[in-house]
């Protein structure tokens, strides 16, 4: 499929997140007029939900299980989609499709580079762009996780 991304700059994080991530799968999702009206209240909030802001992070950009390779205790990553990002967002994808010693990789990224308080919270906030992409892929099947990291993320 063709998913053109763009990774030019934004002012910052919730706003490369809503303008280069969010809005242009969900105008390309087909979901109701309902559905897309919530997604933009959520959008609408990113600035405020996002956390403290941090500086660019060179992140993997697609991390998930499949992109993970194990060998002799070790992750390997494979097939990034790699730009200056959020920290949390490729620990909320791996969150999102499960991984094998998922809580030895959060507690080992925990130890190295902390995370900001409330980032567990954070989580549905940043698994909206793959819920999108995967909506845009595959359809219907993935509207109802879309919507409630929806609702989770008009909560915060």
């Amino acid at each position: 499929a063709d998913l053109p991304m763009d990774n030019s700059p934004a002012g910052d994080w919730p706003g490369f997140y809503a303008t280069r991530r969010v809005l242009p799968f969900l105008r390309r999702a087909r979901l109701p007029a309902r559905d897309v009206a919530l997604v933009e209240r959520a959008v609408e909030r990113f600035a405020e939900v996002a956390g403290p802001a941090e500086p660019p992070a060179r992140i993997h950009g697609d991390l998930w299980s499949g992109n993970v390779l194990w060998s002799g205790g070790a992750g390997v990553l494979i097939d990034p989609a790699a730009h200056g990002g959020h920290r949390e967002t490729d620990l909320a994808m791996l969150a999102l499709f499960g991984l094998p010693y998922l809580d030895r990789v959060l507690g080992a990224y925990q130890e190295e580079f902390p995370l900001a308080p409330g980032w567990r919270e954070r989580v549905p906030l940043h698994q909206l762009h793959p819920l999108l992409v995967h909506v845009v892929l595959y359809g219907g099947s993935y509207r109802d996780g879309l919507m409630n990291a929806v609702a989770r993320v008009l909560s915060l």
